[in-house]
């Protein structure tokens, strides 16, 4: 199961559901979805997440069990 810290980076960056979504070409449900887990975005909408929120792909999303870096 894919893993994300979407939320969390989204709000260090204070944006709402709606900016990011709007930033990134998705409505504000589907950034929900990810959020809560409940959706495994693309390739080319993780990539275009972690370059809206300025951060590494591996940052943002990760598969369970799998370790990942505390930042």
């Amino acid at each position: 199961m894919l893993k994300n810290r979407l939320k969390e980076l989204r709000a260090r960056h204070s944006f709402t559901q709606v900016e990011l979504a709007k930033q990134v070409g998705v409505t504000r449900q589907t950034i929900g979805f990810i959020e809560k887990g409940e959706f495994s975005p693309s390739v080319t909408l993780a990539l275009k997440l972690a370059h809206a929120l300025d951060c590494d792909l591996n940052e943002l999303f990760w598969l369970e069990g799998e370790e990942k870096d505390e930042k």
